[in-house]
């Protein structure tokens, strides 16, 4: 993790909490649900999940009050296996997602419609690789399985996302507050944090005794949001 997290333009520090710890969480955070923006969620993969298993994402959003985005993900991803000319790009990212238990470092070409276009193409006939830019579509031509292109795959969603950023005193980082919805009632509450690489450690340390000191719980199993949904979808 040390050598990745070098070599990495930002780390994010997640936790999930279970349904049991929700809302005691929200309580002793202070959240107000009416500061939170609402966001549709999709993701596009093959009906046996392809790219997954590729460890590739394809995924686009829509945001209330926002401009509709989609990105490319790759991982996990060795960071110096990656072009030069991509980490040069700002909309190219490469970054390790931390969590109890884990991590996984991940490489994002991310893309900023000038139109709302996401609704459109999961519910008519438009072209999904038109919700990419041509170096999301290069990206994802490199790294997707021989012969899976991109406008043959299925629109899996949406998932609608509650989500708002919270600035506690005690805690020097910005907490983003996510609560998935999933359309069979299950929900994911994911709090979360992003950092440079060179104070992930330190930044670790300040969340954890913060969150300890809300009496918010830190041994709940993991969930992972993108695969919930996947699996959820792809079932269907």
């Amino acid at each position: 993790m040390l050598a990745l997290t070098r070599s990495a333009d930002s780390v994010e520090l997640k936790l999930t909490v279970s349904e049991e710890h929700r809302y005691a969480t929200l309580t002793a955070l202070g959240i107000d649900p009416l500061e939170a923006y609402i966001r549709q969620v999709y993701f596009f993969d093959t009906a046996d999940l392809a790219l997954d298993k590729a460890g590739v994402v394809a995924r686009a959003r829509r945001s209330q009050g926002r401009p509709d985005d989609s990105v490319v993900k790759l991982r996990p991803v060795n960071p110096s296996a990656l072009e030069a000319e991509q980490r040069t790009s700002k909309d190219f990212n490469v970054e390790v997602d931390a969590m109890p238990g884990g991590y996984v470092c991940s490489a994002s070409y991310k893309g900023t419609l000038s139109k709302p276009r996401v609704r459109k193409a999961a519910l008519t006939d438009y072209p999904i690789r038109k919700l990419f830019s041509k170096p999301q579509r290069a990206f994802f031509a490199a790294n997707a399985p021989a012969g899976i292109e991109i406008d043959d795959l299925l629109v899996l969603g949406p998932v609608n996302v509650f989500k708002l950023k919270t600035s506690p005193k005690a805690l020097r980082q910005k907490l983003t507050v996510e609560l998935w919805n999933y359309p069979d009632g299950t929900r994911i509450l994911e709090l979360s944090t992003k950092c440079a690489p060179a104070d992930a450690f330190q930044v670790a340390a300040e969340a954890r005794e913060y969150l300890s000191d809300q009496g918010i719980e830190l041994g709940d199993e993991q969930q992972t949001k993108t695969r919930t949904a996947l699996e959820y979808f792809a079932s269907r």
